[in-house]
């Protein structure tokens, strides 16, 4: 129990919600709260990791290397991650962020690509820094193939391995048995993660039992801010392993603080279970496509869930965002097609 290691998110997995406008000054305030309330790590970034400022993905108002520099200026204890998504992120780019004071790197890939992330994993141990990975779309392929990814990931250096349920889809079930299979096939050393999006309003269950399973990663965004419905909700989460008898060495109350006197002025919209959120998690979709398939609906005039269930039927997985608005298109053709 005392193994137990929570990251939070917030000000880089919530940085989608807030259309990746988090300042220095932001991210020195909440990361000075949470380095003092005794996290384990904090995650700082584009949303899409290193390098993640793009038309593609949407623009940040301020630079990776700005906001961990930032970061680092204030984090005393807790260790200060980036996310790493190869063919987004490169070897240089981390190196950067790793000089301006990033110690944890997180590399990530599609659940049936661990094997083009060897090199950044690679790097990332020369440097000295606490390397984890995540397997994305984790709902996509069931766990002994899932269980195969991590031991590439392992085999390449890796010192944890996430089950992460980017599109919120997994239900109880399934995530503990992901991280079963996980914890059954990887050495003793190796550790096991979960990430968890909120789409089908299970994201604390689900952490709860990836934890029963094994997890000793576990993340969460203050305030559940994240992408699509958003993430596994950091504070709740620490309340509920607190009453379930859990160590994790956090101070519940400055956490609550730091949530609700800091991180929740700076959402655009409270972050909530909609129509399009559910239709995420109900159709396994991408939960960083709900902001591009909101504008593709207004834009078009066709029905955001519609776009999102013809995405889930395509299989479109993270760095398919051009396609969104293919199916868009589309789906505006069959309307006019079927009102003539």
């Amino acid at each position: 129990m005392s193994r137990l290691r929570i990251v939070d998110a917030t000000l880089r997995d919530g940085s989608h919600a807030v259309s990746h406008t988090f300042s220095p000054d932001n991210v020195r305030r909440v990361c000075a709260q949470l380095d003092q309330a005794g996290i384990y790590a904090i995650e700082v970034g584009h949303g899409d990791g290193l390098a993640g400022s793009s038309i593609q993905y949407g623009r940040s108002q301020h630079s990776d290397l700005e906001l961990v520099t930032a970061a680092a200026e204030v984090i005393e204890h807790a260790y200060l991650a980036v996310l790493l998504l190869p063919g987004i992120g490169t070897k240089e780019e981390l190196a950067s962020a790793h000089d301006a004071g990033a110690t944890m790197v997180r590399v990530a890939t599609h659940c049936t690509e661990a094997d083009i992330a060897q090199q950044h994993i690679g790097l990332g141990r020369e440097m000295g820094m606490k390397t984890v990975t995540f397997l994305m779309m984790a709902h996509m392929i069931p766990p002994e193939k899932l269980a195969e990814q991590a031991k590439l990931m392992e085999s390449y250096g890796a010192e944890a391995v996430y089950v992460t349920d980017s599109a919120g889809a997994l239900t109880m079930d399934g995530a503990q048995a992901r991280v079963a299979a996980l914890r059954d096939a990887l050495d003793a050393q190796t550790e096991v993660g979960i990430h968890a999006h909120n789409n089908l309003g299970l994201a604390v269950a689900n952490t709860v039992v990836a934890i029963e399973a094994g997890a000793t990663f576990a993340d969460g965004c203050l305030t559940g801010l994240g992408a699509g419905a958003g993430n596994c909700q950091t504070e709740v989460l620490v309340a509920v392993l607190d009453r379930l008898g859990y160590e994790t060495g956090i101070n519940l109350w400055a956490l609550e603080d730091v949530a609700e006197e800091t991180v929740r002025p700076l959402q655009k919209h409270p972050q909530v279970i909609d129509r399009i959120g559910l239709t995420l998690g109900y159709a396994g979709v991408y939960s960083s496509f709900l902001l591009h398939a909101r504008r593709a609906s207004e834009r078009f005039g066709v029905d955001a869930r519609d776009i999102l269930v013809e995405l889930g039927r395509r299989g479109v997985v993270g760095g398919q965002e051009d396609m969104i608005i293919d199916a868009a298109v589309e789906l505006a053709g069959r309307k006019q097609s079927a009102t003539a």
